[in-house]
């Protein structure tokens, strides 16, 4: 039996086991569906990772290198080609290509699967279905894995991060990107994409505005774009024909989490992640989520930070037993937030000083966040900008927790409000 299973070798996975084992567990193994380590960030060739963590630059690769070297001095096994099924209680069932089908005991499970990407069947875009429609990840794949092209007049619908990453990316290999388009008033990705992806070459970002039509039979021939008001409808007289062989979609993740509900483990309809205690145990014993399984994060940095404290916790949960019950504060998410996480916190279990992470739903130019108890405010923070595209975090002190009343909501308001 082995101590810690982790489901996953993306950046998440890796930062878990890692922590787990130098918190003292033994027999650690990683599962992983891919042939190689690393996740996502394989395909990530461009620069931006690291900056927090490490304090420096560097690829996805580069970054997912510094961990999959650090593995390899361990005895933390590793079983690739390997795609967990199902997840029932601490054991892992799973089909791999070498060893068949696998049953694999555990004392403590960590989720770190991932998310993936919203297809077109998710936003019922109309018009007809030619070839030239496909995820910004999976032309991300094709160009930077498969050195293949994927067309040279394009157009990207959604500005999420791996949108405006790959509207950049296609420039550089030669194709015209006509315009990046977003249904919301503001963009879903972080500020300095937008500026170094877009801004820099001259890719117009069009707000509020959506494709409303599709043409092409066996290969994409063009897309019309429409502004959208206040509920989103088409406007009629706005139409926009843009002339293109490739539609890339950028629409949102979505955590890959079928192997949690089945496992019967309390979800959050928010965040479409699982319900998490401050050390990321979920409403399972024994069994921890991390990484963008358990919310979507803009940068890996974040993902390894919380990762790591899942795997220490893992490593406390095995090595001296099950959490004892505490005093529970309840996180609720109140005006201007999408969510908040961890939505439980053990007073007497969790550290000196709680980070909690959340999600505006709209721009803050200049906003406060406020943390309310049940008997009224008990602490404010300051916040020059704030927008939906950038995770925010908070850190909350034990005293602060004790004085919640068992109860904590947190608030985003304008600074004048």
């Amino acid at each position: 039996m082995h101590d810690l299973i982790v489901i996953g070798a993306g950046p998440a996975g890796l930062a878990a086991a890692l922590a787990a084992r130098e918190a003292g567990l033994e027999k650690i193994l990683i599962v992983e569906r891919d042939a190689e380590p690393g996740g996502i960030l394989n395909q990530c060739i461009h620069n931006g990772f690291g900056i927090e963590y490490f304090k420096e630059e560097l690829t996805g690769p580069e970054y997912a290198e510094r961990f999959i070297s650090d593995l390899s001095k361990t005895d933390i096994e590793l079983m690739t080609d390997t795609m967990a099924l199902r997840v029932t209680g601490n054991t892992v069932h799973a089909l791999s290509a070498k060893g068949g089908y696998r049953v694999l005991p555990a004392k403590s499970v960590i989720l770190a699967m991932g998310c993936r990407e919203r297809a077109r069947g998710s936003v019922a875009l109309p018009g007809d279905r030619p070839s030239g429609i496909l995820t910004a990840g999976t032309a991300q794949r094709y160009v930077n894995i498969e050195g293949l092209a994927v067309g040279k007049r394009v157009v990207v619908l959604g500005s999420g991060d791996i949108g405006l990453i790959m509207a950049r990316r296609m420039t550089l290999e030669g194709a015209k990107v006509l315009a990046c388009v977003e249904l919301m008033p503001y963009s879903g990705g972080l500020n300095r994409n937008i500026v170094q992806c877009l801004n820099d070459y001259d890719i117009p970002l069009y707000l509020s505005h959506t494709v409303t039509g599709i043409r092409g039979k066996k290969r994409l021939t063009g897309v019309t774009v429409s502004r959208v008001d206040d509920c989103f409808h088409p406007v009629p007289g706005t139409e926009i024909d843009f002339f293109c062989d490739t539609l890339l979609l950028s629409v949102g993740l979505i955590p890959e989490n079928e192997l949690t509900r089945a496992a019967g483990i309390k979800m959050d309809p928010r965040t479409r992640g699982a319900v998490v205690y401050e050390n990321n145990e979920t409403s399972l014993p024994g069994v921890f989520a991390c990484g963008n399984v358990l919310h979507v994060h803009d940068i890996a940095d974040l993902v390894t930070v919380e990762s790591q404290r899942a795997g220490r916790a893992a490593a406390r949960y095995v090595l001296h037993g099950k959490t004892p019950d505490s005093s529970v504060v309840s996180v609720q998410y109140g005006e201007g937030l999408v969510y908040a996480l961890p939505q439980k916190i053990r007073i007497k279990i969790a550290d000196d000083v709680t980070t909690v992470y959340f999600r505006v739903n709209r721009i803050f130019c200049s906003g406060t966040v406020h943390v309310y108890g049940l008997c009224g405010e008990i602490a404010s923070f300051k916040r020059t900008h704030m927008a939906p595209g950038e995770m925010q975090r908070i850190k909350l002190s034990r005293e602060l927790l004790q004085k919640s009343g068992g109860e904590i909501t947190v608030s985003a308001k304008e600074a004048d409000a």
